[in-house]
């Protein structure tokens, strides 16, 4: 059948068919990097990984592009209030963000352009769209003409008549809608040279440019949280199509990940930033319990949530570290089935646990042959989705989990030699309960 995907711009599930047989392109934007990361902004960045892994796994060429928003409005406003320099913020925050997807095992990008290092980009793609009559300049802003574009609102379902203003009106604006494509200078702003006045770039700008320059007029997926749909992807969807850009064939959104009921906000003391929480659980739980819930669905975040999560991983892990066996080359056809109707990751995931479950029991009835046969079929499937507690590439966990890991496999080896399974259980439990009280004290709040 092959891998369907829920496409938001036509609301429905779709076949996926790139534009170039056996190789997919996918645009993902990337942080602004302002904060360190907090938990729902890594979310995204885990469901694509997945994405990604599984093109992979079905054979495609992958080109991802994931950038780097270092310029903008929050950037600026942070820079002003402390009084320092735009980038001293940019790349340590930057840096944070790579070690957190490090810490996840999310695969790195083909590649990573940042906003900053693409202005002759931008500009050339502003001239296009001032010459072709979409935009428009005043006294050294330029603005993208809103009533230009008739399809504008087509992928947030909006009409043009209701859309809801997102941008000061500021003064030169011919309409409230209309939005900012370049900002003249300010007092205290970097600045650039362009050819209406010295300023920056706006926000939606950025995007349009830098995926045109690493993946061409038209690609295969453009992805992002659900909170990019409007304004953000809207505003690059009509500037880049009216630019003369087929621009992206798939829309692929994530859905959010709240606290209390409220959206996560960035800030610097974050609780729920992902370095903190990564001194509370394992970056492999924590990978887990975001690629739990299906990608398109809203997540409450809970600290019960997550020791669940990683109770969860931890019954997986237990029963391949046990075997050991290599991972298969197969993979089981309802997990396939799973993965490709829009990556149903609750539909896969409970086809490795019940895989799992049969290990398991193969074990207790001394079935050593079918357990390894199971164990190759479950690390088949937590390869693809970086869950593999035995992946030469897994991320490097805390120094007591990696004793407890040695031990374990050394209890393991020596109760097979002598025939001791029931010793090597007794251990096992042990090295978990070990590993679970170190985790006891409460997530968050």
């Amino acid at each position: 059948m092959g891998l369907r995907l829920y496409d938001t711009r036509r609301r429905a599930v779709r076949d996926f068919t790139p534009r170039i047989p056996g190789m997919a392109s996918i645009y993902l934007c990337g942080p602004t990097v302002v904060v360190p990361p907090h938990i729902g902004q890594i979310r995204s960045q885990v469901n694509f990984d997945i994405l990604h892994r599984w093109l992979r796994h079905s054979g495609y060429r992958v080109i991802f592009c994931r950038n780097v928003t270092d310029i903008e409005d929050k950037i600026i406003g942070r820079s002003l209030s402390e009084g320092i320099q735009w980038w001293r913020i940019t790349d340590p925050v930057h840096r944070s963000f790579d070690r957190a997807y490090t810490a996840l095992g999310c695969l790195p990008p083909s590649v990573e352009p940042r906003a900053t290092g693409h202005i002759p980009e931008m500009i050339e793609l502003v001239e296009q769209l001032l010459a072709a009559g979409h935009a428009y300049e005043s006294d050294g802003d330029v603005y993208f003409e809103v009533d230009s574009f008739p399809d504008y609102g087509a992928l947030s379902r909006q009409r043009p008549d209701k859309i809801r203003v997102t941008e000061e009106n500021e003064h030169g604006k011919r309409d409230p809608r209309d939005f900012a494509l370049w900002k003249r200078a300010k007092s205290g702003e970097p600045i650039w040279h362009a050819p209406w006045g010295d300023g920056r770039p706006g926000w939606h700008l950025e995007c349009s440019a830098m995926a045109r320059k690493y993946l061409g007029h038209e690609f295969d997926i453009h992805g992002g949280g659900a909170n990019l749909i409007f304004p953000h992807h809207e505003n690059e969807l009509a500037q880049s199509r009216a630019a003369g850009d087929s621009f992206a064939r798939f829309w692929v959104h994530n859905g959010p990940v709240t606290h209390r009921g409220e959206k996560i906000r960035k800030h610097a003391r974050n609780p729920l930033a992902v370095h903190t929480l990564l001194d509370r659980v394992r970056p492999m739980e924590l990978r887990y319990y975001l690629s739990a819930a299906h990608y398109r669905s809203p997540m409450e975040f809970s600290p019960e949530a997550v020791e669940e999560a990683a109770t969860a991983y931890r019954r997986m892990e237990r029963f391949v570290l046990r075997v050991g066996t290599a991972p298969g080359s197969e993979l089981p056809a309802q997990f396939s089935a799973a993965m490709d109707g829009d990556l149903n990751l609750p539909q896969a995931l409970s086809v490795v646990h019940a895989t799992v479950t049969e290990g398991q029991a193969a074990l207790n009835h001394g079935d050593q042959e079918s357990a390894a046969g199971k164990c190759r079929s479950v690390r088949a499937m937590l390869n693809v989705l970086g869950l593999d507690p035995l992946a030469d590439d897994r991320p490097r966990e805390t120094r007591l989990h990696d004793v407890a890991r040695a031990v374990l496999r050394v209890v393991r080896n020596l109760a097979a030699a002598e025939g001791d399974r029931e010793r090597s259980m007794i251990m096992e439990r042990q090295i978990d309960r070990a590993l679970k009280n170190r985790r006891e004290s409460a997530l968050i709040p």
